[in-house]
């Protein structure tokens, strides 16, 4: 007779019931196995196909597969510069980020008490707000005619006419202040989980607060230093809206010729290699930061 369950129905075998155990967490994977597929695969192989387009294609003629491989160092030889400005401009807005927001994450998480819970709403609450307005309230800030900018004047750290609107300046202050909280988070998330007792026998030790830091703080917290320096620079080199309204032309990043390639020159096989291009760049920055601080592994 086979085996019956409390209920009275037959049992399952053993073997069966491993069986799906050892299925269950793939069907648990699969709707968002089905969403990234439907919403990154599908579209990035589309515009990897547009990317080689035959250039000489419209909209109005329609586009043709002729594999033009030319459209990638044809894009990069127009618009190199737009690369570097981007990169050294996320770069810049990056180091910003972290000399204000690494003494912020360690104030939140091992020095506020009561208070942490208030200064992490501090921090998020300006993402509650569009993008699009931030910036616009760092246009209203930095105008010509703000106190900002007249006080700059008045202590004769900008001269009669000096400006920080239209600047790179501009950019670079509007990218550090937008994405700091990506960097933020993480970082406190790695000093919170901090063990208060390393920091006790370090001092018990006798090393001085410097070489507590570095010996101990930092390491523990590289975690989140990472994933906060890879969610801040990642977006940050591809933005546009930054450079659009906190800047001119002459500060222009590798987003806004792509933002100009799809919706204003119509020219998609450009702007599809141009994505390419910067998604490229973007992979080797990354992977060339991982192998230096030796965490390969977290990908």
């Amino acid at each position: 007779m086979s085996p019956r369950s409390e209920a009275g129905r037959p049992a399952s075998p053993p073997a069966a019931r491993s069986g799906r155990y050892r299925l269950l967490p793939y069907l648990l994977l699969l709707p968002g196995a089905a969403w990234l597929f439907l919403f990154f695969v599908v579209p990035l192989a589309q515009l990897a196909a547009a990317s080689l387009y035959d250039p000489t294609g419209s909209l109005s003629t329609g586009y043709t597969l002729t594999w033009a491989f030319g459209n990638y160092p044809a894009a990069l030889q127009a618009y190199w510069p737009q690369f570097g400005r981007s990169l050294l401009y996320a770069g810049i807005a990056l180091v910003l980020a972290l000399l204000m927001g690494y003494p912020l994450a360690y104030a939140i998480a091992q020095k506020a008490g009561r208070w942490q819970h208030l200064l992490l709403v501090c921090v998020i609450a300006p993402m509650f707000t569009s993008f699009l307005v931030r910036t616009l309230a760092w246009k209203t800030i930095l105008s010509d005619n703000g106190a900002l900018v007249g006080l700059l004047r008045d202590v004769h750290l900008l001269g009669p006419d000096g400006r920080l609107l239209a600047t790179p300046v501009a950019v670079v202050l509007g990218l550090t202040y937008n994405f700091l909280p990506f960097l933020v988070l993480p970082l406190y998330a790695s000093l919170e989980r901090l063990d208060r007792r390393l920091l006790e026998a370090s001092s018990d030790l006798y090393a001085s607060p410097l070489t507590t830091f570095r010996r101990v703080t930092l390491p523990l917290s590289m975690p989140g230093l990472i994933a906060g320096t890879l969610l801040f620079f990642i977006p940050a080199t591809g933005d546009y809206i930054n450079a659009e309204l906190l800047g001119t032309p002459n500060e222009y990043m590798i987003g806004n010729v792509i933002d100009s390639a799809f919706l204003v020159r119509l020219d998609y096989p450009q702007g599809a290699a141009l994505s390419f291009l910067l998604m490229s760049a973007i992979l080797a920055v990354v992977f060339g930061y991982l192998r230096r601080t030796g965490t390969e592994e977290i990908l």
